[in-house]
């Protein structure tokens, strides 16, 4: 691997912290798939994943109490709507938007309300829920510390909501979010050095060049350096943590360029070309300092994750992605994506690691990019949360959803003295510290 030397004026950190080393998972190029019409039969019909989003989001509104969440099947490249209610028509109507309809008992106004049932008598650390829209139900996970009395107490309250709208399971991890020491971006706090990893370079609402990171990152630490011993390049302009987890960044050096690019190693990148919502089904990518290249799929939206703080209370996190990519600490904070260019998400946090698997969470972009009015890349259009990129539902076959290759794990963590520990440049270039 070559190393460039890049003045600091000319250049600022790509999105997605450091090379990966080893990753299994390789983006190739994209599959030229069309997307079929307007059906006005009932056929369903194929799609991408970032046109079924904008498909549900149109259902959502023309069905009303009807709707009952939609999920993209990617073996059959089709967006399947549930609905509930028995009402033939909004059946019909659905139908002749192309899209796979399931008759469900649940409606999304009784979901909610067991999600609110949920936080009232279950708020306990290491717990989420998301509503899955492939059963129609609730799924509530437990991490390995919930025991004994609390257990108890969720089990209780997953019986009250009843077998047809919530189930239960156990995670063998834990739920924490995913700061650590060593590698990406760094600061240096009473505790030690915290390393998170840079989601997606932006534009801040003055103007001036700015990134996205994990809200835990930016409340722990004000200033933020591109090495580990090195001085602050960047310094925290607004961070969110708990409630959302999102943070803006703002380059010290107001001539610093801050391109929309994912660099996902072996000199490869991905240009971000606008904020994507998620779907679930849908295929994405995620990149950390820590464990480099991952993918996986979307398993659940609008989630909710009760961290166990350091005083030993609850910082509960909501509106988060559900996905089964796996993540590390110090990932945190960088980007979850799409194949073609579409920026979903910042790390938040989870359970399990990238041997054994588990869930994580993120922070959808579009919720960062309205709450502190900052726009991908630099100063271009397409970062609004609106979002209009592509989605990742031409994915390759073969790419790794478990774990990438740990071999140079060992050499990531072990501080900026090493060719590979500073973070990357521009789109696929590294600067050597």
């Amino acid at each position: 691997m070559s190393h460039k030397r890049i003045p600091k004026r000319k250049a600022a950190i790509a999105a997605g912290g450091v090379v990966a080393l080893g990753a299994a998972a390789v983006l190739l190029p994209n599959a030229n798939a069309s997307q079929d019409g307007a059906s006005d039969d009932a056929t369903p019909r194929t799609l991408r994943a970032a046109d079924a989003s904008g498909l549900s989001a149109r259902l959502a509104t023309e069905l009303g109490d009807s709707f009952a969440g939609s999920y993209y099947d990617s073996a059959e490249r089709r967006l399947v709507v549930n609905v509930a209610g028995g009402d033939a028509g909004m059946v019909l109507r659905a139908k002749k938007a192309g899209v796979t309809v399931r008759q469900v008992g649940n409606t999304t106004a009784a979901l909610k309300s067991a999600a609110r049932t949920l936080k009232a008598d279950a708020t306990i650390p290491g717990t989420s829920w998301a509503v899955d829209p492939r059963t129609n139900k609730v799924v509530v996970t437990a991490d390995s510390t919930v025991t004994g009395a609390n257990w108890n107490r969720l089990q209780s309250t997953v019986r009250v909501l009843g077998s047809g709208m919530a189930t239960l399971k156990k995670s063998a991890g834990t739920f924490k979010t995913f700061a650590s020491g060593g590698d990406a971006i760094f600061s240096r706090t009473q505790g030690g050095t915290v390393r998170c990893s840079l989601g997606f370079n932006v534009t801040a609402g003055d103007g001036s060049p700015a990134f996205l990171t994990a809200g835990h990152c930016g409340v722990a630490a004000e200033q933020w350096s591109d090495s580990q011993n090195g001085a602050p390049v960047a310094s925290v302009d607004q961070a969110t943590f708990p409630g959302s987890d999102l943070a803006l960044v703002a380059y010290d050096d107001a001539d610093a360029q801050a391109p929309s690019a994912v660099d996902v190693g072996n000199g490869q990148s991905v240009e971000i070309t606008g904020a994507a919502e998620a779907t679930v089904g849908a295929t994405v990518f995620r990149m950390g300092s820590t464990t480099g290249l991952h993918n996986g799929t979307v398993t659940g939206l609008d989630a909710t994750v009760n961290f166990q703080s350091e005083t030993g209370g609850v910082d509960t996190v909501t509106g988060l992605i559900q996905t089964n990519v796996c993540a590390e600490p110090g990932d945190s904070g960088g980007p979850l994506f799409t194949q073609d260019g579409g920026a979903v998400g910042l790390t938040s946090g989870g359970s399990g690691d990238c041997t054994r698997g588990g869930e994580t969470f993120f922070q959808p972009v579009t919720t960062a990019l309205q709450a502190t009015g900052a726009t991908l890349g630099g100063g271009g259009g397409g970062g609004d949360a609106a979002g209009d990129a592509g989605d990742a539902s031409d994915q390759q076959p073969g790419a790794d959803q478990s774990g990438a290759d740990q071999s140079g794990a060992g050499d990531q963590q072990s501080g900026a003295g090493d060719h590979h520990s500073g973070p990357s440049y521009g789109s696929g270039r590294t600067r050597t510290p």
